[in-house]
């Protein structure tokens, strides 16, 4: 009789340094640049760092070590991380999976813009006055879906760089954990850094630069009374840090043993503040210029998102001495935070799918991206991609990411009581130990926080149509898509694991019980009774 097939051996980081720099790169993202500087100015200024800080401390890094500690602990992707912490909360790790192959489809778009506004950049290829126009009209030649409907014309200046994007990253995800999303972030991130910190050094030497800088660091004390402040920090931090939808819980499955969870989520999450704040001083002092030259004040120019990026910035850039420097700088910045951030997106994919069938890491990458990448050429190179990005973005992110936030720490902390095993797992080889305080945030803070988020995006949502789109379109791409994650993850979770998955694999996932300082440890008995029975069952 053959000996039994074992899964492929699971993969890990060289180091903790490049865990952290690839934690790093995950959540620093295109949000860092164009939307954080324009939720600062409009939460008041400098006086909104006081409830961002609240957020980051009360919130973020609570959740952040939430995700190290559940998947450190199970050695797994999100599904067989949640599946070996009880085997019905399996459906949350797939719900995540799958908010992440939503996101992974329209964010390589976004990725594909800046790469050829790079190149426009260099040549101020818009023109003079017309940077609105050249975007909307000629770059992406955008149609109106309630005249169109999904049957809009392939634009081949938005597919042919997608598909250079899904070859860049596939390439990267193909090299495996070490040798690809590893050297990645150990080569992009400091380049990103290095850019932007050029980037915000140029800006300040601007015309007005420091009018900008005024508007985006006074503080209007009055706006901390305002509820909807606070709540915008607590929604911007969830977003930021890249907690709640698998991608830390998979990088840290692939940490080592004796790896310090909580020192290396306090460098990354700070880390993470640190660069939004750079951005917003580099965002704000181009447009101190931008206002400067176009004597008017910074509200007048002021925005986020879309519009900073690929209206306002090229008009800073055609009105600045130098501005192809710092156009090439900025989108080249978008680029790698976006390639960065992209590769852990997919990740979360690959390493579900490798530990549920036992697939190889070249044989996974292909199958799940490939597919992926025609549904986005498909989706987003046409003249209707503006509007399904638009409502897609808005309502995962409302009804996706903070829905499955919001029942996994109920779950987790009210359902099957398991933060005190996380957090006695967290203070094992950690610098910063963690307590009470952290067991009420994770399990009353962030469910009150959250929640009420989600009831608020309800009720806006609700109101009146998103954007004025028709209903049919908000069905599908909106509502729709909402529904279709919840569902699809409980299906997957039906799925029967592969003889050659990871789930009959407990090397690593036991490996901790049997160091000799948990075994003389009577606190750790509970756990490892709950690992016996796990094993026992088949987890």
């Amino acid at each position: 009789m053959s000996a039994p097939t074992q899964p492929p051996q699971r993969e890990a980081f060289g180091s903790r340094n490049v865990f952290i720099l690839s934690a790093i790169g995950s959540a620093v993202g295109l949000g860092n640049i164009w939307r954080f500087p324009y939720v600062a100015y409009e939460g008041g200024g400098g006086a909104f760092l006081i409830p961002y800080l609240c957020a980051l401390l009360t919130a973020g890094i609570p959740l952040l070590f939430l995700d190290y500690a559940i998947g450190h602990r199970f050695r797994g992707s999100a599904p067989l991380a949640f599946r070996r912490l009880h085997r019905a909360a399996e459906p949350l790790g797939w719900w995540q999976v799958l908010i992440c192959v939503v996101i992974a489809v329209y964010y390589a778009v976004i990725v594909a813009w800046a790469a050829m506004y790079t190149w426009f950049s260099a040549q101020l290829t818009w023109g003079a006055g017309n940077e609105n126009d050249f975007f909307f009209v000629d770059f992406l030649r955008s149609a109106d879906v309630a005249e169109a409907g999904l049957s809009g014309e392939f634009v081949p200046g938005v597919g042919v760089p997608l598909i250079g994007v899904w070859v860049v990253v596939i390439a990267i995800m193909a090299l495996g954990v070490k040798r690809g999303i590893g050297r990645a972030n150990m080569i992009l991130m400091p380049l990103l850094t290095l850019m932007f910190a050029v980037l915000v050094v140029q800006a300040l030497f601007l015309p007005g630069a420091f009018d900008g800088l005024n508007a985006f660091f006074t503080p209007n004390w009055e706006a901390l009374a305002d509820p909807g402040v606070w709540a915008s920090a607590y929604g911007h931090i969830f977003f930021s840090l890249s907690v709640a939808f698998g991608i830390m819980v998979t990088y840290a499955s692939y940490l080592k043993r004796k790896t310090d969870l909580t020192g290396s989520g306090l460098v990354v999450a700070f880390a993470n503040s640190g660069f939004e704040i750079l951005a917003g001083i580099g965002v704000f002092a181009a447009l101190g210029f931008m206002a400067h030259a176009q004597s008017t004040d910074v509200a007048g120019v002021a925005t986020s998102g879309i519009g900073l990026a690929f209206v306002a910035f090229p008009t800073i850039v055609s009105q600045a001495t130098g501005g192809s420097i710092i156009g090439v700088l900025f989108f080249g910045a978008l680029v790698f935070a976006g390639v960065t951030s992209m590769i852990s997106i997919l990740e979360v994919i690959v390493a579900a799918l490798q530990d549920k069938l036992g697939w190889g890491r070249v044989r996974t990458t292909l199958i799940v991206s490939i597919p992926l990448a025609v549904i986005s050429m498909a989706l987003f190179s046409t003249t209707t991609a503006l509007a399904v990005l638009d409502t897609t973005d808005a309502f995962v992110n409302a009804f996706g990411i903070m829905a499955v936030a919001l029942v996994a720490v109920i779950v987790v902390a009210w359902v099957l009581h398991r933060l005190p095993e996380l957090q006695d797992h967290l203070n094992r080889r950690s610098s910063f130990r963690v307590g009470i305080v952290w067991r009420l945030a994770v399990g009353v803070l962030a469910p009150v926080v959250l929640g009420y988020l989600l009831i608020s995006e309800l009720v806006s949502k609700v109101s009146e149509p998103y954007s004025g789109y028709p209903a049919w379109f908000l069905a599908v791409f909106g509502w729709g898509m909402v529904v279709a994650l919840m569902v699809g993850g409980v299906l997957l979770s039906l799925v029967p694991w592969s003889r050659r998955s990871r789930a009959k694999d407990d090397s690593g996932y036991d490996e901790f019980l049997e160091d000799e300082e948990y075994a003389a440890d009577p606190e750790t008995t509970a756990i490892r009774v709950a690992a016996v029975e796990a094993k026992g069952a088949g987890a």
